[in-house]
């Protein structure tokens, strides 16, 4: 099913929270020897639209009226929202030994016991912050790792061919 949420996103004040510039994430991986990548399941679905919110969502089809109760796709500041989220989660981590992209979590240390315990750490929070990840997208205790369109390893960073 295919809402249009053109009218809801032009009367929504937008949420001006930016979202990491990949170029500039890139240099806390410097020394980094080994990776991990997480993918969150269905990401913006996974995060609870306030009770108060939810009429603002509905959309009616021929079995009735419908509102979501997690935020979907669609909604011009759920990118906003879901960063703010997760930078809340992890905001001490980001660039020491995770860096996060709405529902792209790169884990990364100079050993593998170093990344075992980030990776150990990381997965608490999620689990205490309720969220899941994909764990046919995740990649652990890599030495070289996709992410966000590019190939990651000891030796740099490369735009991954297509």
């Amino acid at each position: 099913m295919c809402i249009d949420y053109r009218q809801l996103n032009t009367q929504t004040e937008k949420d001006a929270y930016p979202l990491p510039r990949i170029d500039e994430v890139w240099q806390a991986l410097c020394n980094a020897k080994y990776f991990a990548t997480l993918d969150l399941l269905m990401g913006y679905h996974q995060v609870e639209i306030d009770p108060a919110d939810r009429a603002k969502t509905g959309f009616i089809t021929h079995k009735g009226l419908f509102w979501y109760n997690v935020m979907p796709f669609g909604l011009c500041n759920a990118p906003a929202t879901f960063q703010r989220l997760m930078e809340k989660i992890f905001g001490d981590r980001i660039g020491v030994d995770v860096l996060v992209y709405l529902d792209d979590l790169l884990l990364f240390a100079r050993d593998l016991p170093t990344l075992l315990k980030t990776l150990r750490e990381v997965l608490q929070r999620l689990a205490k912050a309720g969220l899941k990840c994909k764990t046919s997208k995740c990649d652990l205790l890599a030495e070289s790792i996709h992410y966000l369109g590019h190939m990651v390893s000891a030796h740099g960073i490369k735009a991954y061919p297509i």
